[in-house]
């Protein structure tokens, strides 16, 4: 009897055990599988949380420099812009915060979203901006509604302001988030998205020296988002300021001279090849680039048949027309085919083969001389002269100016221009020169391009007698603290070698084309200042009506250059008006108007010389209208337009 009961405990306390034991096995094997849940899938979770009531990175946009003048007037400076952030940690239902913040808001909820996506793989504490350059009735809100929006901030970063507005835009201009293709390129590691980096002209050739470094700080916090303490700081620095060359007093007047027309001009420092006035017409506003261009305003850039966002200055190529001719006439007189007493008989055409080229003027010049043939700027002369000389002496004189390739200047996206040889024709669409193509260039024409850079420098070598200066628009850089960092001293790139006498004779020339009777820039003269320059009209299709009602695309541009003061000079100005028609009705007012702001600047203007300037306009019209209403020929074909 006992034994059956010792058995039968015995087998009931087996079967207790084995209960208890799959009991513990479950429990231990419940407590594995949430440790690897916890543990192992849900480890980022976790983390991430944990962070959440540790970390936060508060980022601290550094200044740009500012951007000065020759005299140190400020042309673009810094204002605070707000932005909209949100910290990934913080957030539990992304779509559902998206959505509210667009209602509240009325922000484009997918743009939020695609810069959301574009930065996942950043550390979740560290903000990225959902939209820049919010107004502070966004702020508002935001602030209200704050416990509705958990993981939102709002971040003040500096965003340019251009003091002048429109004032040399395309020289200096303008900065704009940073694109995913940017962050991508070497040099550009340190910068993250939403912030700002400079898109084009100074803003985008000094980007490193103008940005500066940006701070921030390390924040502890708890749960609930409140700062316990900083674990670390950085300081934003401040970037470097950037003097240029150009003078904003004569910049302005330069921009205001060519009212509503499209065009160019440079004007330059003879001795140093510094650039006193860059300007490229029509402007823009580069502060709308800051934030999100308004639709109807890019539109109507894209519209623009004067194209405001094309930088003309730098990078527009233009026939140079009768402006080239000096470089015509230095050849000339290197090779010994002409001299001061060499002269033709301009009857109003000249023949050549089968083909006829025909002067502006249908009545000819009559007798003209090398003085004579620049004044009034006679076709037939350089006709005869390049029939002689033959393409490639007239391109070695041209490149001896570095005319045909880039100058060097800071900006990026300088054009080259061209300068045609034989060998260029034949390599570019394997077929021989032809002589008639040589006329065409000898005035300017055919296939010679150059920029408004280029003639400036053009104007200045033969202005200074053969020295070329490497055009420059930095005057130096400076510290937050006013210390000069680098300094750009002038820098001579070649030598025009040319005899002393041409340039004598080349500019005597031009000294009259300003100031004798029926020299055609009688527009540009000044009161006080002897004026020397050179007008020309460069074609813009072949065959063109020379009515008044030809469409404003098909109209020749019009060109002036000058240097001054003619004994002495100070400053070489290059001008192209597009579609502008005739260079001494539409050119050389504005190439004045430039110049009397440079000398006004230096010798403010007394009332009676005031006076007599306006004196001296009204006899500048009145031998303008005398002046050159120049007839360019056509490449091969024998038309004409006007300078």
């Amino acid at each position: 009897m006992k034994e059956r009961r010792f058995v039968r405990e015995l087998l009931e306390s087996k079967q207790r055990i084995m209960v208890l034991s799959f009991v513990v096995g479950v429990a231990f094997l419940f407590l594995i599988i949430r440790l690897w849940h916890l543990q192992i899938l849900s480890a980022d979770d976790y983390h991430a949380m944990s962070e959440n009531n540790r970390l936060r990175f508060v980022p601290v946009a550094a200044s740009r420099g500012a951007i000065l003048d020759r005299t140190g007037t400020v042309l673009v400076s810094n204002r605070p812009s707000f932005s909209l952030a949100v910290i990934p940690q913080e957030v539990k239902d992304k779509e559902a915060l998206l959505t509210l913040v667009s209602n509240l808001l009325g922000l484009d909820r997918a743009e939020m979203a695609e810069r959301w996506e574009k930065n996942k793989g950043r550390a979740k504490y560290y903000p990225i901006v959902l939209a820049s350059n919010i107004t502070r009735d966004h702020v508002e809100i935001v602030e209200e509604n704050r416990l509705r929006l958990p993981g939102i901030e709002i971040e003040m970063k500096p965003v340019r302001e251009y003091t002048s507005k429109q004032l040399a835009a395309h020289l200096l201009g303008y900065i704009g988030e940073v694109s995913e293709k940017e962050l991508n390129v070497t040099g550009f590691e340190e910068y993250n998205p939403g912030d700002y980096i400079g898109k084009n002209g100074i803003e985008r050739a000094l980007e490193k020296e103008l940005h500066g470094g940006d701070g921030g700080r390390q924040l502890e916090v708890d749960a609930r988002g409140r700062v316990l303490r900083t674990i670390s700081e950085s300081y934003p620095t401040v970037g470097n300021s950037v003097m240029l060359t150009i003078d904003a007093a004569v910049q302005k007047q330069a921009e205001r001279a060519f009212g509503d027309q499209a065009g160019a001009a440079v004007a330059m420092d003879v001795s140093s090849g510094e650039i006193l006035a860059f300007v490229s017409n029509p402007g823009f506003d580069p502060s709308l680039f800051s934030g999100k261009l308004p639709a109807d305003v890019w539109q109507g850039y894209l519209d623009d048949k004067r194209h405001p966002l094309e930088n003309k200055a730098l990078s527009g190529q233009y026939p140079p027309g009768s402006t080239f001719k000096m470089i015509t006439a230095l050849a000339g007189l290197k090779d010994n085919l002409i001299n001061e007493s060499t002269s033709i008989n301009c009857s109003g055409s000249h023949e050549l083969g089968t083909s006829i080229f025909k002067c502006w003027n249908k009545k000819g010049h009559g007798i003209t001389n090398l003085r004579k043939s620049l004044r009034e700027s006679c076709d037939i002369f350089y006709y005869h002269l390049g029939e002689k000389l033959g393409v490639d002496k007239i391109a070695a004189a041209a490149q001896a100016f570095k005319l045909g390739s880039p100058l060097g200047v800071e900006l990026l996206n300088e054009r080259a221009g061209l300068i045609p040889t034989a060998e260029w024709k034949l390599k570019r669409f394997g077929k021989r020169w032809f002589q008639g193509e040589t006329l065409s260039v000898a005035i300017g024409q055919g296939a010679v391009l150059l920029t408004p850079i280029q003639l400036a420098s053009m104007t200045a070598t033969v202005a200074n007698e053969g020295t070329i200066y490497r055009p420059h628009l930095v005057k130096r850089i400076v510290d937050a603290d006013g210390k000069t960092l680098r300094e750009t001293k002038s820098e001579v790139i070649g030598t025009a070698s040319f005899p002393k006498e041409s340039f004598r004779l080349v500019k005597q020339g031009l000294l009259a084309v300003v100031n004798e009777p029926g020299g055609t820039g009688a527009m540009a003269r000044q009161y006080d200042v002897k004026v020397a320059g050179k007008t020309g009209t460069s074609q813009v299709v072949k065959l063109r009506d020379s009515n008044k009602g030809t469409p404003y695309q098909y109209r020749d541009h019009a060109l002036f250059v000058a240097f001054a003061p003619f004994e002495k000079p100070e400053i070489a100005v290059a001008v192209i008006v597009e579609h502008g028609e005739h260079g001494g009705a539409a050119a050389a007012p504005i190439a004045g108007k430039i110049l009397r702001a440079y000398f006004d600047g230096k010798k403010p203007l007394r009332k009676e010389s005031a006076g007599q300037l306006k004196k001296a306009d009204k006899e500048e019209e009145t031998e303008g209208n005398g002046g050159e209403s120049t007839v360019k020929s056509h490449p091969g074909n024998g038309d004409s337009v006007h300078d």
